[in-house]
């Protein structure tokens, strides 16, 4: 009695510890014909098929699947499954097919598998925002906009956005927004003023023209020392040093500069040259009314620092359409030190492909990029920054004579 209980306590203990899989490899309990036993062979390992059971003398015997065969967990079959032969319309292979794995095929960019169909992501129409994101297994979820929030755009990623709070931006509210569209703000056409682009990129193109490679302890003095006309005080530079970093320092230093002089006859013409370089810009960038979710793209595909979606958000209720690229190019540029914008650019274009962006909004940037780093415009800077520091330094070099 006590030999029974003994062996049934085994074979309990054996149970637990395969069960709880204590015991590796797994074992499974085979019936050995030569000695009329009940043996615990090793299971075969996932890329492997049983060749042949244990015996008492000898371990489980298995062996590699052959090619487009494959077993993915341990097991005791003598045969490997076949790999899915090809991947079904719309889809793609995400992994190929190895001797451990089948092959793995997934719905294209934008659809999900549904039966045996990649079906489109559903979009949310205006009123309703994304509440989840389709993925290659599953559709777009769209919930209505509660109060307070509106969508504006048929979209299968744009979430519902915040009303604009016009007393945040000193407006009064002149019609109400609901499910579909936005508060109406009084003051409208204020708005190039409130949008307060910092440093335009044609500002920053001549601006970064005058800073140079190496920057020496005093270099701000030396700049300071050297512009023409009205002086910037040693107060405001001091802030402007506190402030902002080594190269954003000779941009605010020179837009100041630019300010207190802009009724002289030299800065009169660099402002001159300065605005027909941003009507080309504009040309270039003003006619592109891109969707929130676009420029939540364009913003990400940027490299260091982001933008925040709040940042993004306020810029479309602060700015006209044509100024929303360039104000948010001017917050990474600050966001991000001493950056050069249209090198963060030029990184941005090689990564919109994978955010299925319009070909005209690429052709643009890169219009854009080529026209500001164009020998024209080198030229430009030159004789700008030339004229204006020359006159300075030709005097420096009669002195020291």
């Amino acid at each position: 009695m006590s030999k029974l209980l003994c062996c049934a306590l085994l074979f309990l203990d054996i149970s637990i510890k395969w069960t709880t899989q204590e015991i590796f490899p797994p074992k499974y309990l085979h019936y050995d014909p030569e000695t009329s036993r009940q043996l615990m062979c090793d299971k075969c390992p996932p890329g492997t098929y049983l060749k042949q059971h244990c015996t008492a003398r000898r371990k489980t015997v298995c062996a590699p699947c052959p090619d487009n065969y494959y077993t993915n967990t341990w097991h005791t079959s003598d045969e490997c499954l076949y790999c899915t032969t090809a991947c079904k319309e719309l889809q793609y292979v995400k992994q190929e097919c190895n001797r451990t794995h089948n092959r793995v095929c997934e719905c294209e960019e934008g659809r999900y598998l549904e039966v045996e169909f990649c079906l489109k992501h559903r979009s949310c129409p205006p009123g309703f925002g994304v509440l989840q994101v389709g993925t290659p297994e599953r559709n777009t979820v769209c919930k209505r906009c509660p109060d307070g929030f509106f969508s504006n755009e048929t979209s299968a990623k744009a979430p519902c956005r915040k009303h604009t709070n016009c007393s945040a931006f000193g407006l009064l509210l002149t019609q109400r927004g609901n499910a579909t569209h936005d508060n109406i703000c009084s003051g409208n056409s204020d708005m190039p003023r409130r949008c307060g682009i910092d440093v335009t990129l044609c500002e920053e193109a001549f601006f970064r023209f005058a800073v140079p490679t190496k920057f020496t302890p005093n270099w701000l003095s030396v700049l300071v020392d050297n512009l023409p006309g009205t002086k910037v005080n040693a107060e405001s530079v001091e802030r402007i040093k506190r402030r902002h970093s080594s190269q954003e320092q000779t941009f605010q230093l020179l837009k100041l500069w630019k300010h207190q002089n802009k009724d002289q006859d030299l800065v009169k013409k660099i402002i001159q040259d300065i605005d027909l370089c941003e009507n080309s810009v504009q040309r270039h960038l003003g006619h592109m009314n891109l969707t929130f979710e676009q420029l939540c793209s364009l913003m990400e595909s940027l490299p260091g620092k982001k933008v925040t979606t709040e940042d993004i958000e306020q810029t479309t209720k602060a700015c006209t359409s044509g100024e929303q690229i360039l104000k948010l190019l001017s917050l990474w540029r600050v966001k991000n030190g001493d950056q050069d914008t249209l090198k963060g650019l030029m990184h941005a274009l090689k990564h919109l492909k994978m955010y299925h962006f319009p070909k005209t909004v690429s052709q643009s940037l890169r219009k854009t990029i080529r026209f500001l780093h164009s020998f024209t415009m080198y030229r430009l800077y030159q004789k700008l920054f030339l004229e204006m520091i020359g006159n300075q330094v030709q005097s420096v070099k009669i002195s020291c004579l």
